[in-house]
């Protein structure tokens, strides 16, 4: 008897009761043969509709009662029919259960044998629309489910293992073992009186299986409930971890909430002053901390010139150093002078002594650094004199400016930030040479640097060729230097004793720049061209005699015209300029004042 024709009712008004009693009869005998087959599921609905009562109704054997049988598990295994693997969110959609009865019936098929699951959860992002809050993200991990083969435990499908109920496949959050979230924090209240950097605790845990990326995300959670004090580096916007990850300490939620946090914090500092006699960035922070602390009893702000002198490391752990500084000691504070030259002080400095301080400090950088910035275009002027003067059909690039920088200097277009630059670098000259009728012409590039000449301004010279959008391309080993541009570098001198390591090869600067592709000019080559004229003068008087380029291409016309006379150009430009030494001199006694 079919299930239709178990529910058919004839059109007699008359017969109606009769007729309902007759169907309730066909449908009860009908359950009763086939009362676990999945499809009657689907049948409970339509004898809600139609008012059939079939709780008293007797069939079988004496005392069996028709009910409706427990379909929540069949209706899953229905919908798993067609032997495609399913989420916990379609058999929902697919059976029109609640959430929470699929959720059973699939831990019991699953614990029966009816089902397989997949070994691992998938991860999947979502987002969420918030309305007005917005969008959120979140990743979501779920299983997929499949009827179990007959005589199979685990079985392959799409790519995916599914298994057989075991108790070593129970997933932590389900209660199956006990978490990572529960380990982190029982490890941290069980030594509540150390702190550990996150990195400590995955090594403690790694018979767990814990992962750094586990310790945080749990951490954090444990920090909004008060549980967890986490320490790092302080900035504007937030923390950043240290070299062996964040400083986390237990926070004891039992005592007054100040004290728990002081002690803390405590825990944390001692941990921290134990790393000084072996982390030499430590010691640096605190040398830091002690130099801005000194100057502030004197009255006075340090410069970042002077504590990476005090520091004798290199430029780049000094750096990293006075960053670590202002990070870890919200006390420190820092003020930019011109908008380029940092420099620090403690907060308990008097707004009066900060504002004297602030106004001598400005008076040496307009001398000094100024005098260093003319003296630094006058030896590009002599490079640049020199060039013009011994390279046969130079033309030299030329560029309009707002200011009134010389129009000789050219600002690139950077496709990628170097040192600092985000958008834009500038050079110092950039001139081309025809080397032939049909010949393509060589674009010269130079930098030129007055002083000392280090392996890091040859690395910054060529980064900024490379991402430049006039010299730069792109090739199959990276970003390279276009063809028929040469770079060209010229220092006031290059340290000799400093040695760059290629591989297992330690080579000089010069050697290093060769490499590279680089031309190194030095101040001594242009006085050798200079005395084989005959002249008495250098490069490097020139430069710090002249008060402006335009000073030094007429004093080096005069001397190479005038060999013998070039002695009388200097006695010129020092009478000429004398003024300007003296303001100079008077700035500098007023600053050591």
């Amino acid at each position: 008897m079919g299930l239709r024709r178990a529910c058919s009712a004839g059109s007699n008004p008359a017969g109606r009761t009769t007729q309902k009693s007759k169907t309730e009869l066909n449908l009860g005998r009908f359950l009763a043969k086939k009362p676990y087959n999945p499809s009657l599921y689907f049948a409970w609905p339509l004898i809600s509709r139609l008012g059939l009562n079939l709780s008293k109704l007797k069939i079988g054997k004496v005392g069996d009662s028709v009910t409706r049988p427990e379909s929540s598990q069949a209706a899953i295994l229905a919908a798993l029919g067609d032997g495609k693997p399913k989420t916990h969110r379609e058999l929902v959609q697919a059976t029109g259960l609640s959430d929470a009865a699929v959720w059973s019936a699939l831990a019991r098929a699953w614990r029966d044998g009816s089902v397989m699951r997949t070994e691992k959860p998938t991860y999947e992002a979502v987002k969420f629309f918030r309305g007005r809050a917005g969008t959120s993200r979140t990743t979501r991990a779920f299983h997929l489910y499949l009827l179990t083969p007959k005589g199979e435990k685990r079985v392959k499908v799409g790519g995916q293992e599914f298994v057989a109920f075991s108790e070593r496949y129970l997933d932590v959050r389900g209660g199956g073992k006990k978490s990572k979230a529960s380990l982190i924090l029982e490890f941290l209240k069980k030594h509540g009186d150390r702190a550990f950097y996150s990195k400590e605790i995955v090594e403690a845990l790694e018979a767990h299986r814990v992962r750094p990326v586990d310790v945080m995300s749990n951490v954090r959670r444990f920090e909004r409930k008060g549980l967890v004090y986490a320490r790092g580096y302080r900035t504007e916007s937030g923390q950043t971890p240290f070299v062996k990850g964040y400083l986390l300490t237990w926070v004891d939620p039992e005592k007054p909430r100040e004290q728990a946090l002081v002690e803390a914090i405590e825990r944390t500092n001692k941990r921290l002053v134990k790393e000084i006699s072996t982390s030499p960035i430590i010691q640096r922070v605190h040398m830091i901390r002690d130099s801005i602390i000194e100057a502030t009893k004197l009255r006075e702000i340090v410069g970042a010139d002077y504590l990476m002198r005090k520091l004798g490391c290199t430029d780049k752990e000094a750096e990293q150093a006075i960053e670590r500084s202002l990070q870890l000691y919200p006390d420190l504070k820092e003020t930019k002078l011109f908008g380029a030259y940092r420099y620090f002080y403690h907060d308990s400095l008097d707004d009066a002594d900060l504002k004297a301080a602030v106004k001598m400090k400005e008076n040496y950088i307009r001398r000094v650094k100024g005098r260093a910035n003319r003296i630094g275009h006058n030896w590009e002027a002599c490079v640049e004199w020199f060039v013009d003067k011994f390279s046969y059909g130079a033309h030299f690039w030329t560029q309009q400016h707002r200011t009134n920088m010389d129009p000789k200097r050219i600002t690139l277009r950077l496709i990628k930030p170097v040192g600092g630059r985000r958008h834009a670098a500038e050079v110092d000259r950039v001139w081309e040479v025809s080397q032939g009728l049909f010949a393509k012409p060589v674009t010269y590039v130079l930098e030129c640097k007055w002083g000392l000449v280090h392996k890091r301004d040859l690395d910054d010279f060529v980064n900024i060729l490379r991402w430049s959008k006039e010299f730069g391309a792109d090739s199959q080993d990276g970003r390279v230097i276009k063809q028929g541009v040469v770079g060209i570098f010229a220092g006031g001198a290059f340290d000799p004793k400093e040695k760059v390591r290629v591989k297992d090869e330690a080579i000089d600067l010069a050697s290093y720049a060769a490499r590279l592709n680089l031309q190194l000019l030095k101040e001594a080559d242009f006085n050798a061209k200079l005395r084989e004229r005959g002249c008495k003068v250098t490069v490097e008087r020139i430069s710090k005699l002249a008060a402006d380029e335009t000073e030094v291409r007429g004093g080096l016309d005069r001397a190479w015209d005038e060999p013998e006379k070039s002695d009388e150009v200097l006695g010129e430009l020092m009478e000429r300029n004398k003024k300007l030494y003296e303001f100079e001199r008077m700035l500098e006694e007023k600053v050591k004042i």
